[in-house]
C-alpha cells in the first residue's frame, strides 16, 4: 500500500480518536459497491403508487418527485451559500448559476407535463387528488424563504403596510400563496392549507429565522462594495430572480391553464385555489432581489412573456 496513502488515513482516524487498523480491517469484509445499491435504484421505483388506474397519472406522480429531487439540490447549493462566512462574487456566482441551470431544466421540462398527459384522463384523475395541491410543496417554499427576505414574500395587499418588525407567525399570515387558501376577510383557511400548516408551519418558522439574515438576498447586500457591483454577480442574480418568478411559474401557469381552462371555463384547483391570481407572476409581483430592477422592470414584472 501507499504509504502516504497510509500515512494519511492514519491521520485522518486519530483525528477522530478512532483505531485505522478497525476500520482497515472492515473492509476486509465489507461488499464492492454497485451502482443499483449506491443511487438505491429498486428504493426509487417504488415509490411510484398510482389512485387511479389511468396509465398517465404515473406521468403526473414521477415528474412531480422529480421535481422535488431537484429542489432538494437547489436547496443544498444555496444553504453553501448561507452558511459561508467568507463568500466572495466568484463563489456566489457559480453557486447562483447551478441553482439557475436546474430551474432552467424545471422550467424546460413542462413540456412534459403539458403535452404529455392526455387531457380527458387528467380531469378524470385529478379529482381523487382533491384536496392536495401543488402549492403544498414544502421544499419550493423553504427555497423562496431561503432565496430573498421575508417582506418579499408577503402578500402584495398587504407588503407595504404590514410591520416588518411583527413576529414570524404574524408575517407567515401573511405570505403571498396564503391567497391560494385563505379568506382574509373571514380568515377561514381551506383543508389544503390548514394541513399544509399543521404539517410544515413550525418547521418553516425555524427554517425561516435562521434565512432571514442569510437568504441569498441578504448574503449579497452583506458583501463589499466591490463584490456587489460585480456585473457577473449581478447577471447571475436576475437570471436567478427572471427565471424563478417569471419564466418557471409562467410555465407552470401555462401547464395548469392548458388542463384547467376547457371552452373558455376556468376549473377550480383540486386544492380549490383562486389559482390564476395566485400563479401569474403580474398580480403578486414575487421578486426575490427588488434594488436590482429598475421600476419599469417591476411594473411590467410577469407582463411580456
Amino acid at each position: 500500500m501507499n504509504s502516504d496513502i497510509t500515512k494519511k488515513l492514519k491521520e485522518k482516524y486519530e483525528a477522530i480518536d478512532q483505531d485505522v487498523e478497525v476500520h482497515l480491517e472492515g473492509l476486509l469484509h465489507s461488499k464492492p459497491i454497485n451502482y443499483w445499491d449506491y443511487i438505491q435504484t429498486d428504493a426509487l421505483l417504488n415509490l411510484q403508487v398510482q389512485r387511479t388506474v389511468f396509465p398517465d397519472e404515473m406521468v403526473f406522480i414521477m415528474y412531480h418527485q422529480i421535481n422535488e429531487l431537484l429542489f432538494k439540490m437547489i436547496l443544498g447549493e444555496i444553504e453553501q451559500v448561507a452558511k459561508n462566512d467568507t463568500i466572495d462574487a466568484v463563489f456566489f456566482t457559480s453557486k447562483l448559476m447551478r441553482i439557475s441551470r436546474y430551474f432552467d431544466m424545471l422550467t424546460s421540462s413542462f413540456v412534459i407535463m403539458k403535452d404529455g398527459m392526455d387531457v380527458e384522463e387528467y380531469n378524470k384523475f385529478r379529482t381523487t387528488l382533491t384536496p392536495a395541491s401543488g402549492f403544498q410543496s414544502a421544499q419550493y417554499r423553504k427555497i423562496e424563504f431561503a432565496s430573498t427576505e421575508l417582506i418579499n414574500l408577503i402578500d402584495k395587499r398587504f407588503r407595504d403596510s404590514i410591520d416588518r418588525d411583527s413576529s414570524y407567525e404574524h408575517a407567515f399570515e401573511h405570505l403571498y400563496w396564503q391567497a391560494a387558501g385563505k379568506d382574509y376577510k373571514t380568515g377561514k383557511k381551506t383543508l389544503t392549507l390548514s394541513a399544509f400548516e399543521d404539517r410544515y408551519k413550525d418547521e418553516f418558522i425555524r427554517f425561516t429565522k435562521f434565512y432571514q439574515n442569510n437568504n441569498l438576498w441578504s448574503k449579497f447586500k452583506s458583501l463589499p462594495e466591490e463584490a456587489k457591483a460585480n456585473k457577473d454577480l449581478i447577471n447571475a442574480m436576475r437570471h436567478y430572480d427572471y427565471t424563478v418568478n417569471v419564466k418557471w411559474v409562467m410555465a407552470h401557469y401555462n401547464t395548469a391553464n392548458h388542463y384547467l381552462n376547457i371552452g373558455g371555463k376556468t376549473a377550480e384547483a383540486t386544492g380549490g385555489s383562486e389559482w390564476v391570481k395566485y400563479m401569474h407572476p403580474k398580480y403578486q409581483k414575487r421578486i426575490f432581489f427588488p434594488d436590482l430592477w429598475t421600476e419599469k422592470e417591476i411594473q411590467n414584472w410577469g407582463t411580456n412573456i
